[in-house]
């Protein structure tokens, strides 16, 4: 008996993942009989790759819902019976689909994918450890005399990191796959009628999402964030709470640290006040965020990954939009706030403010990619001001977008700006005079001349560019046409 084909109506609609479909496709026609875990957030495009990769091979796929067990292995035995000759398997437990499975793949090969496995695993920790611990059990007894190639995929990223957990009994049993969000790049082909600065205006707020890439693509900002995220039970009205919620049980402090991060980064003294708790309660909840890589802490560039204090970021760009422009607004929206009242006073604002992050982001990449021969290490410094100018109370702090180091010296620094003005040559006076003295005073080595390099969503002034066109050791980077077109 062969197995029909899995048929995909609308493969030619899928976009990028090359890597990730390389890697499946190597695993499918390689030797390796170890299950594939998949998982990401949701709306990454976990789903879409896994069909994207099914379409022209034998396969099965089953999406779990959040239905009783039984009802749902009732389901998979309906869409399993033509694979067995029209006979509807018993599948009284998990363990016994992923056995039903092996077997009927023992002669030909089959690809089996279970998409959002963790729904099937039960609610208390003592059900999940005995389905897993039975899951295990048939992948041991079933797995080496079977030509099934069996792929789990979940969207809750904490449970399915967990798997591969020294603990779990499916440790070691599974090949993990994380897909994660897209980057500048591979966004843009989303969006390919858009000049570079608008992608990276919507990219900045969808986070690298494919789904609400789709969904910005055909509208200008104000209409995407008004119908998509504004309206209520729009599509992404919830989102956010969607997100952080299949991963937590109790959010509700959690929903306040991320609302406080998502207007910037903070230290840890900074997110305690606001939330009146003390902050040891705080470390054991932004803990918690950070093993969901929802949060991480960031320090200046160089300083020992021990080295305490360093900023709070949520660094996914949808969440601190959902969380700062949407989350706070639901209850007066819900009474009758006009969406496009908001968007005016509140977003279109504040938005340069929102993209600044990710632009400086975005910088800090091209600076790595094209100035490889220069600097072997990238990244952003920040630091007390010149001590002088401390005690006189005339600056607090200083802070340098980029740093490129090499051999142990500074070779090159930047600065990006997110904002309508073009850029003028007192950018250069600030560095020369604040910035780079902190630097040094901060432990750095500054080689003779650092290469100087400036980005700049508004461009630069006819000064500046004079300025650049006699100093070969200045560089203006032409964003519009040089590095977030679509290459």
């Amino acid at each position: 008996m062969s197995f029909a084909r899995y048929e995909w109506p609308l493969v030619g609609q899928f976009l990028t993942r090359t890597a990730e479909l390389d890697r499946l496709d190597a695993w499918w026609s390689g030797p390796e009989r170890m299950p594939m875990s998949v998982y990401g957030r949701r709306r990454v495009g976990k789903s879409w790759l896994l069909r994207r990769f099914a379409h022209g091979k034998p396969a099965v796929l089953l999406v779990a819902e959040q239905l009783a067990a039984g009802a749902q292995l009732a389901r998979f035995a309906g869409q399993i019976a033509p694979l067995s000759g029209g006979v509807t398997p018993d599948l009284p437990d998990v363990a016994g689909l992923v056995r039903t499975l092996f077997r009927i793949a023992r002669n030909e090969p089959l690809l089996a994918v279970i998409d959002e496995f963790p729904w099937l695993l039960g609610s208390s920790a003592a059900e999940i450890e005995r389905t897993l611990s039975a899951v295990q059990a048939a992948l041991e007894e079933e797995r080496d005399d079977s030509r099934l190639k069996l792929v789990v995929c979940g969207s809750a990223v904490g449970l399915m990191e967990a798997l591969q957990a020294e603990r779990n009994p499916l440790h070691g049993r599974l090949l993990p796959l994380e897909l994660r969000p897209l980057d500048v790049t591979r966004a843009s082909v989303f969006l390919p009628s858009l000049n570079p600065i608008d992608r990276l205006e919507r990219y900045a707020i969808t986070g690298g999402m494919p789904r609400y890439l789709a969904a910005m693509r055909h509208q200008s900002v104000a209409q995407a964030v008004c119908e998509q995220l504004l309206t209520p039970d729009a599509p992404l009205w919830n989102e956010g709470r969607t997100i952080v919620g299949q991963e937590l049980r109790e959010p509700a402090v959690h929903f306040g640290i991320l609302e406080q991060l998502a207007t910037g980064e903070k230290e840890l003294a900074d997110l305690a006040g606001p939330l009146r708790l003390q902050g040891g309660i705080v470390s054991k909840y932004i803990a918690t965020l950070e093993s969901l890589r929802l949060v991480r802490r960031e320090l200046p560039f160089g300083a020992s990954p021990t080295a305490r204090g360093g900023h709070w970021v949520l660094h996914d760009a949808f969440l601190r939009f959902w969380f700062r422009f949407v989350f706070p607004y639901q209850a007066d929206l819900e009474a009758g706030l006009s969406p496009a009242a908001l968007y005016d006073t509140e977003i279109d604002p504040a938005l340069p403010d929102h993209v600044a992050p990710i632009f400086e982001h975005t910088c800090r990449a091209h600076a790595r990619s094209s100035y490889g021969s220069l600097v072997s290490r990238v990244g952003r410094w920040w630091g007390h001001a010149r001590h002088d100018l401390r005690r006189s109370g005339l600056r607090s702090t200083e802070e340098i977008d980029i740093v490129g180091v090499a051999r142990n010296r500074v070779t090159l620094v930047g600065e990006a700006k997110w904002t309508s003005k073009p850029l003028d040559e007192p950018i250069l006076h600030d560095l020369a005079e604040y910035k780079l003295p902190a630097l040094q005073q901060g432990g750095f080595t500054l080689a003779p001349r650092p290469r100087t390099v400036l980005y700049s969503r508004s461009g630069y002034t006819d000064r500046l560019r004079r300025r650049a066109a006699e100093d070969p050791n200045l560089d203006l980077v032409d964003v519009d046409s040089a590095f977030l077109s679509v290459r």
